[in-house]
């Protein structure tokens, strides 16, 4: 191996690193236990390492005994999940990622006026379930070219296109493609769906494969954007990986010249210095470069009132 490259921008974004605060702030705030509904993002890393200090991770408020605080996960949830914690009197603390938020407050706005949404996103995952609970009558899922071309949404000529976050945007743009084709007054939103984290990560790994022939992505196999990563670097033609650290690392990639190396979104830094290390084990002579394709400066503040509780 002559050269290891890493992706800038990598790793965690502004909503997990939000996510990753709240609870902090919630544990100071409320002590233990402190329950969270779904992973508070898709890396079980941070998940382990969360329950280690006594947070209890559920996938129904039902299982948070009544009354006690339970902090709903950066993939948002969805109008019922709310109603049923109001019911248990439980005390919500909200990690849902704006840019998360954002598709909701859209979903409502469009279903009020009466419009139907074509939502483009991953059938079973959490940020989807809460999308569509916003408006179970007036959504249609869809998640592959295919089913662009088949869907017959109900007879209003008032169509809407929503997407999940954490997409390829190859692969959206090829869904949207044939929506549009299909129905010309298909309207969007002001403002893509698809959040800038997962767009520069995307764009990023698209430098590494033209640069490198084999993409290592280190993120959970139930991460979104680590799964779509891994995509976008195959369809740049480079071999990819997705990986979840470095005992993961291959002694026959020590063959390659040039090895990519990039994170999804929720995935911790060290993780992927677990992984270069493993690299530069098999290749002590292999030199680390930093492939800088643009910089983020987001950052998103959690509610006063949360930071004033967790600093009594």
């Amino acid at each position: 191996m002559e050269k290891i490259l890493l992706a800038a921008p990598r790793g965690f974004c502004a909503g997990v690193s939000y996510a990753i605060e709240v609870v902090d702030l919630a544990l100071k705030a409320f002590g233990t236990p402190l329950y969270v509904r779904h992973a508070i993002v898709h890396n079980e890393w941070v998940v382990r390492s969360f329950e280690r200090r006594g947070v209890v991770f559920v996938e129904t408020v039902e299982e948070v005994p009544e009354g006690m605080p339970v902090v709903f996960s950066a993939h948002g949830v969805s109008p019922q999940v709310r109603e049923k914690a109001a019911a248990r009197n439980l005390r919500v603390v909200d990690a849902t990622c704006p840019l998360v938020t954002k598709v909701h407050n859209e979903a409502r706005r469009f279903a009020e006026k009466g419009y139907h949404i074509l939502y483009v996103g991953h059938r079973g995952h959490a940020e989807a379930e809460g999308i569509l609970g916003e408006a179970p009558k007036s959504i249609t899922l869809i998640e592959t070219v295919e089913e662009a071309e088949r869907v017959e949404p109900p007879g209003s000529e008032k169509l809407a296109l929503l997407t999940q976050t954490t997409l390829s945007l190859l692969e959206v743009n090829r869904i949207a493609e044939v929506l549009r084709r299909r129905f010309p007054n298909l309207e969007t939103p002001s403002r893509d769906d698809i959040c800038y984290a997962t767009t520069n990560r995307q764009i990023a790994v698209q430098e590494l494969a033209q640069q490198c022939d084999l993409v290592l992505v280190i993120g959970s196999r139930t991460s979104s954007n680590s799964n779509r990563l891994r995509e976008v670097a195959e369809a740049g033609g480079a071999e990819s990986f997705l990986l979840s650290d470095g005992w993961e690392v291959r002694p026959e990639w020590a063959e390659r010249r040039c090895v990519g190396v990039t994170s999804g979104a929720s995935t911790p830094e060290h993780l992927v210095e677990e992984v270069v290390g493993e690299l530069l084990r098999l290749s002590p002579g292999a030199v680390v470069e930093s492939l800088e394709v643009l910089r983020e400066n987001v950052r998103f503040q959690p509610a006063r009132e949360l930071v004033r509780l967790a600093m009594r």
